[in-house]
C-alpha cells in the first residue's frame, strides 16, 4: 500500500500554515520540508506564528538535492507558481505525488505540464484563513480541503495516501464525488467574493448585511456560472443560493485573500479571476461585463498608493 513519509510544502503563508503543523506531526520534523530560499529561509528559521503559537520546521533551500519527497504541495499565490514549480524540481520524481492549493481552476493544467501528469491531485482549500504581517490566524473550524483524481476514481492509491496522511494529521478533508464541479464551485466564489470584497474593502459582513454588495457578488457569479456551463461543468443558481447562505456562517470580520493583498500592498491575483473568466468569456463567446469592470478596477486600486506617492 502506497504511504506519505516524506512531504515538502511551497508556501508557508496562510494556506501553508494551516497543514504544515498537522503534517510536520505525522511525518517527523525532518520529514517536512518547507521549502525557501534566501531571506525568506532566513525568515522562517526564526519561526512563524499560527493561531497564536510559534512554529519552527525544517526549512529547505530550493537548490538542495535530495530524495523526492513522496508528497509535494503547492500552496503559494498564483503570480508565484511558476517560480514554485523551479523551486520544487528538486523535491520531485516520477513517484510523487503533487497537489496545488492554489485558487483557480488551471494551476494543476501548469503542474501536469511541469512535471509528471499522472501524478497530480485536483483540489481546492476553503477557510478564512489571515496573514497579518505573518502572523496566520484561521478559525479551528473549517470545510478544509476537497480533493480527488483527475478522473474521481476515488479508489486511486494516489488519493488513498493522501487520505489516509490527512486523517492522521487531523486536516478536516473530502474526497469529493466530483472534483471539477467542486474547483469551479470555488472559482465562482473567488472571483465574485474576493473581487468584490477587494474593491469595496470590505470584510464578510458586507455580504451579510447588504442587498447591494450581495447583488454585484452574484452578478459576477453568474458569469462564472454560463461559463463554466460551456466547459460542461453544471454548476446552475441552486450554487447561488447555497454559497449565499454559507457567507451567512462566516466570520464577519474574515476578508478575502484579495482584500488582504491590496491592504498589505501585495499584487492580487486578479489575472486569474477576472482575466481568465474574460479570456474564457472570449473563447466561448460569453459576454463578461461585470468581471471586464473588476479586472481594471482591481488594477487600478493595485496602482493607487504608487500613484499617491507619486504626487
Amino acid at each position: 500500500m502506497r504511504q506519505v513519509r516524506t512531504v515538502a510544502l511551497i508556501g508557508l503563508g496562510a494556506i501553508g500554515a494551516v497543514v504544515a503543523p498537522g503534517i510536520g506531526h505525522i511525518v517527523g520534523h525532518k520529514n517536512l520540508r518547507i521549502i525557501a530560499g534566501a531571506e525568506r529561509k532566513k525568515r522562517l528559521e526564526q519561526g512563524i506564528q499560527i493561531n497564536g503559537k510559534i512554529w519552527k520546521f525544517l526549512i529547505v533551500d530550493p537548490e538542495e538535492t535530495m530524495e523526492p519527497a513522496d508528497f509535494v504541495i503547492f500552496a503559494v499565490k498564483n503570480t508565484q507558481l511558476d517560480q514554485a514549480m523551479k523551486d520544487a524540481s528538486n523535491q520531485i520524481g516520477p513517484d510523487t505525488i503533487v497537489m496545488s492549493l492554489l485558487n483557480g481552476v488551471e494551476s494543476e493544467k501548469r503542474l501536469e505540464q511541469q512535471f509528471y501528469p499522472e501524478q497530480v491531485l485536483y483540489a481546492i482549500i476553503r477557510i478564512p484563513s489571515l496573514n497579518t504581517n505573518g502572523v496566520i490566524s484561521y478559525p479551528e473550524r473549517f470545510k478544509g480541503i476537497s480533493f480527488n483524481a483527475k478522473d474521481n476514481k476515488k479508489d486511486d492509491e494516489k488519493v488513498t495516501a493522501v487520505r489516509q496522511l490527512f486523517e492522521l494529521a487531523k486536516i478536516p478533508h473530502e474526497v469529493c464525488d466530483d472534483i471539477h464541479y467542486t474547483m469551479w464551485y470555488k472559482f465562482m466564489t473567488n472571483v465574485s467574493e474576493n473581487q468584490t470584497a477587494a474593491i469595496m474593502g470590505m470584510p464578510y459582513k458586507a455580504f451579510q448585511v447588504s442587498e447591494h454588495i450581495s447583488a454585484i457578488r452574484e452578478m459576477a457569479a453568474k458569469e462564472v456560472i454560463a461559463i463554466a456551463n460551456a466547459a460542461g461543468v453544471e454548476l446552475s443558481e441552486k450554487d447561488l443560493i447555497e454559497q449565499k447562505n454559507y457567507l451567512m456562517t462566516m466570520v464577519p470580520y474574515g476578508k478575502p485573500s484579495t482584500l488582504q493583498d491590496l491592504e498589505a500592498n501585495r499584487k492580487t491575483e486578479v489575472d486569474y479571476f477576472a482575466g481568465t473568466i474574460i479570456r474564457l468569456g472570449k473563447q466561448y463567446h460569453i459576454p463578461t461585463p461585470c468581471n471586464e469592470l473588476f479586472y481594471h478596477m482591481i488594477h487600478a486600486l493595485e496602482e493607487k498608493q504608487e500613484i499617491l506617492a507619486s504626487i
